[in-house]
Order: structure tokens, then sequence, then C-alpha cells
């Protein structure tokens, strides 16, 4: 038959997540780590490669990085979760606390699959968008998720793409205020140094997703990893699609996570040049740039849409935003090498100057 019954009605107003991943010289849209892996965990991680089994299934459930993890968080096992990239473990909370007649409250802007996921999943998405300044509105969340009837929520802290951290003090409210499962996304906590990790233990409704695409420079493998409650994990593991961690992104992960202080001076390193690049940022008249605890930074002009192209022209790629709603003439710009960072300010500058002089 040449013919086929549609797809399910909740696609029809869906539109794909985009990275918008396109052929660059300096690649800074995508948050990834400037660096690779250290020659001397390649070698490791070559070493492990030799010995596999390729013929054989997986652990399930990643059991040898789980206890890794849960070591070095001082976990039990049951209290971590291995996943496809965090992006499975977005979609499996979807599963999990989301569906028909279930709600998720939303933070807008923020990484904008969290809405997605409710969509396909037919969760209701209620939102509280932020504040002029990108901070989270608390006293209305803290209004909303009082009133009940909110199944989870997704914190990013620090948010993608604004880059600032949640206060402590509101997420602590946050998780007395509600019965809601409260996911906090740290994804970039190794750039921010801050994590909610010390309060698991008195929160049975928190869990922590966070990632190995970052700061572990792994986003060409995709791993990312959930903390929490036991009871929470099994209700992930429930979700889960078998097998979804194949046996070579988990022999790569173990080495990365036993050898993860080899990545420490990177990670300052990036720290340092989004200090500094926040700061060049900040003495351009036409540009404001908004603090940042990640290893990215959103930035706001006039006409950034046009930027966006007379920069990709000279061969670098950043996130635009422009367009996009609640940020509207907004650029992001990943922490690259010191090289590409120059690149970026010395190209910017003189698009800006082409600007002034049109």
């Amino acid at each position: 038959m040449n013919n086929v019954r549609p797809s399910c009605e909740r696609l029809e107003a869906l539109v794909p997540y985009d990275p918008k991943y396109l052929p660059a010289e300096a690649y800074l849209s995508a948050n990834e780590n400037p660096q690779d892996v250290p020659e001397e965990v390649r070698r490791e991680i070559n070493r492990r490669l030799k010995t596999m089994q390729f013929n054989r299934y997986p652990d399930p459930l990643a059991n040898g990085l789980r206890e890794k993890i849960a070591e070095a968080n001082g976990l039990e096992r049951e209290c971590v979760l291995v996943g496809n990239g965090g992006d499975e473990l977005l979609f499996n909370i979807a599963l999990a606390w989301g569906g028909p007649g279930r709600t998720f409250l939303n933070l807008p802007p923020t990484f904008s699959v969290y809405e997605q996921n409710a969509l396909l999943t037919g969760t209701e998405v209620e939102s509280i968008p932020r504040l002029a300044d990108y901070s989270i509105d608390e006293e209305a969340v803290l209004s909303r998720v009082a009133q009940g009837g909110v199944d989870y929520v997704i914190v990013a802290s620090p948010n993608n793409p604004t880059g600032k951290l949640a206060s402590e003090e509101f997420l602590l409210k946050l998780l007395d205020a509600t019965d809601a499962l409260v996911m906090i996304d740290e994804a970039y906590f190794e750039f921010s140094r801050m994590t909610m990790r010390p309060y698991l233990a008195q929160h049975k409704n928190l869990v922590i997703l966070r990632t190995f695409s970052k700061a572990f420079s792994l986003a060409g493998v995709r791993l990312g990893y959930i903390l929490g409650d036991p009871a929470i994990i099994t209700e992930f593991v429930k979700v889960r699609q078998p097998y979804s961690v194949d046996a070579v992104s988990q022999a790569i992960a173990e080495a990365v996570y036993e050898n993860r202080a080899s990545f420490e001076r990177g990670i300052v390193s990036i720290i340092e040049e989004r200090s500094r690049l926040v700061d060049e940022l900040r003495k351009l008249p036409e540009v404001k740039a908004y603090p940042s605890d990640a290893n990215y930074i959103l930035f706001k002009a006039e006409g950034a849409g046009e930027i966006w192209q007379s920069l990709y022209d000279r061969g670098i790629l950043v996130r635009d935003f422009s367009a996009a709603e609640h940020l509207t003439d907004c650029l992001r710009v990943t922490i690259g090498s010191p090289e590409e960072n120059e690149r970026f300010m010395t190209a910017l500058k003189e698009v800006l100057i082409e600007r002034r002089r049109a």
C-alpha cells in the first residue's frame, strides 16, 4: 500500500531538536571541552579495548562504572544510574514522572529538551519565566509548587544557556516545599564548583544529573549519570532502554573516571579563560555579557542574528539564540582554547567595527 497512518498527534507541533552543528574552523557553539582526552588516559582506554569481547552484550546497568561513581560521591551503588548521555536520563524522567494527567514545571529560558520531552510524553507543561536578568523567579516558583499538583521540576544549575547557578538557599526551599521530584541538572558543575550532593540524604525528592560530555571531554561517547535515593533510581531503571550504555562507552568512561584528576588542569584553564572573556566582552559598548558559572557565556547585542552570520563567515561557530523566546538578540559562546577565544574576540570586534561604519 502506498500510504501510511499518521504518526502520533503529539508530534504535529513538535520541531526536532537542532544543535545547529555546522562545519567551522572554531567550534564554540556546543559547550564542548576544547581539549581532547589526555594522551595517557587515551593509552589506558586503548589497552582496555584490546581485550574487549565485542560479541558479548554489555553489563546492562554498567555496574563497574556505577560503583566507581558511587564511591567517589560517598554513596551506595544503588544510588547511581548511568545513561546514554544525560539526554537519555532527561527523557527517562519524563517517562517515569510525566505522562497524561501529570505536570512538569519549567523555568525558561533553559535547556529546550526538558519541555520537548514533556510534550513527547503527553505531560502538561507549566512555565514560570525567569526574570529580566535570567535569574529564577523564586517567589513565583515556590508559590506554584505550594499549590500542589506538580509531578516533576528540572532546574539546570548552572542554567543552559544563561550560565548562572541557582542559589543553594532557593533549591533547599524548593525541595522542602514540594513532593515533586526535583532534578538538579549539574551538567556543568565541575566549572561552577557547586553541587547539591550533600543534601541527597535529607531529600528523597532530589535527583542530580551529571555528564561526562563537558569537563571530561567525552561529548562524542555519550555518557551521563544520576544520583538519587535507591527508590528513585529503581523507577528510572523501569523505563530505561535495555543495554542503553554500550560496552565501549563503559570501558572509556571507567578509564576516564579513574583518571579524572588528569582533567583538573584543563578545567581550571577554562574557568580562567571564562573570566578573561567576560571581561573582554564587557569592554564592548554594544555587548551585554551575562555572568556565567559554566563553560560558556551568553551575551546580547542588537542584530545578533547578523553578527552570528558574520562570525560564521569568518570560520567561527557560536550558538544563535537570537530568535528564541526569552532570548531575543542573544548569542552563546563556548569557552574554547586561549587561541580560539582570542580568534573569537578579534572577529567580534571586527564585526562590530564594520557595523558602526555601516
